[in-house]
């Protein structure tokens, strides 16, 4: 009687565990990326491409945060696939060093090697599909101001070696501790800044360097700001830096799911993508304005706050991980309806969509 009673009372039990375990695989897909605009625009163009092509439900998780973060979401299975670079690939994930690719293989068969590798080493050790390109790639780019530029007749990363002792740089978080980053950049082209490297938000290099708090940034090769603010781009030319070409890279339980999935991303934009910087820039701005209209991104948090030191109003913008700071010209006597009024202008200056009532003004 026991042992029937037991029984009876733990069949439920059972059948909730085997109708757990046999519960069908999610019937979408989740696309993550980055935190800068050009990842959060590929992942929207990307999902729109694959909505259309296969219908397939597609989650969007955008501005998630680094390199490091989305790779560990993915191995997670929180993401489905996102958009990777080759050469952060195989230096900041695979903790390999290119310089052994750049050496031992022809250069117009350097950025096909680093893909073969990376594609090997990510089905291997990962369980990651590493699809084919998309056509373009995104390299870091060491920019400095038009007007230094044309000054001091700087064309190239090496010609900044002889002023580098009276100039400070300014780089991102992720870039200061990379394989293929700061560090190996100043050995390789010997260069010695008056201080250690100003390390900031990455939606603040440009706006640094303008403001003359630094001399020389590691910006993105297809950042807009570059041409919009007159910078210039140093040319790499010891070849430092990897090949960063653009791939979608998918777990390979997705693909198992979703056959149709394979087709939907070999459609690559290959034979329209952009290959000059300019080209590429262009296209990403025209991109970024046709998404915000379509998914226009919402800052978390905008917090307002009097800094008596520069006597303005600091405007801080979190989104994810992300902090922007800017700096709104209204004294300190405006009242509060005015003051958020003005941070919206900011908000909405910055690329992101944010109402009054969003607004968190602290005096």
């Amino acid at each position: 009687m026991r042992r029937s009673l037991f029984c009876f009372l733990c069949l439920p039990c059972l059948l909730y565990f085997f109708s757990a375990c046999s519960k069908p695989p999610q019937s979408r897909i989740t696309i993550g990326s980055k935190f800068f605009t050009e990842q959060v625009v590929l992942a929207e163009l990307l999902a729109q491409h694959i909505e259309a092509k296969t219908g397939i439900p597609v989650i969007r998780k955008t501005n998630l945060g680094g390199t490091l973060l989305v790779h560990k979401a993915l191995l997670a299975g929180e993401l489905d696939l996102y958009v990777e670079y080759t050469g952060t690939a195989l230096t900041a994930v695979l903790n390999e060093s290119p310089s052994s690719y750049s050496q031992s293989v022809a250069p117009n068969d350097y950025s096909a090697a680093v893909y073969r590798r990376v594609r090997q080493l990510y089905s291997d050790r990962f369980h990651l599909e590493v699809t084919e390109p998309l056509g373009f790639e995104n390299t870091f780019a060491m920019v400095i101001r038009g007007d230094d530029a044309q000054k001091l007749h700087l064309q190239k990363i090496s010609d900044v070696a002889p002023i580098a002792p009276k100039w400070r740089a300014g780089v991102g978080y992720e870039f200061l501790e990379r394989p293929d980053g700061f560090p190996g950049l100043t050995k390789n082209y010997g260069l010695r800044f008056a201080k250690s490297p100003k390390v900031m938000d990455l939606g603040l290099i440009y706006r640094a360097l303008v403001d003359h708090q630094v001399d020389i940034v590691a910006g993105n090769s297809t950042d807009g700001l570059i041409d919009s603010l007159g910078l210039v781009a140093l040319e790499d030319d010891r070849h430092y830096f990897p090949p960063y070409d653009a791939v979608p890279i998918v777990r390979q339980s997705t693909l198992a799911r979703f056959p149709q999935l394979r087709a939907a991303l070999a459609e690559s934009w290959q034979n329209r993508a952009p290959h000059s910087r300019s080209e590429r820039s262009g296209c990403i701005r025209g991109c970024a304005e046709q998404v915000k209209q379509e998914v226009a991104m919402r800052a978390d948090q905008v917090e307002v706050s009097w800094d008596a030191g520069k006597s303005k109003w600091l405007v801080r913008i979190v989104n994810g991980e992300e902090v922007i700071r800017r700096y709104c010209n209204l004294p300190k006597s405006a009242d509060e309806k005015t003051v958020a009024a003005a941070a919206q202008k900011t908000v909405m200056d910055e690329g992101y969509e944010a109402d009054t009532a969003q607004v968190s003004v602290r005096r």
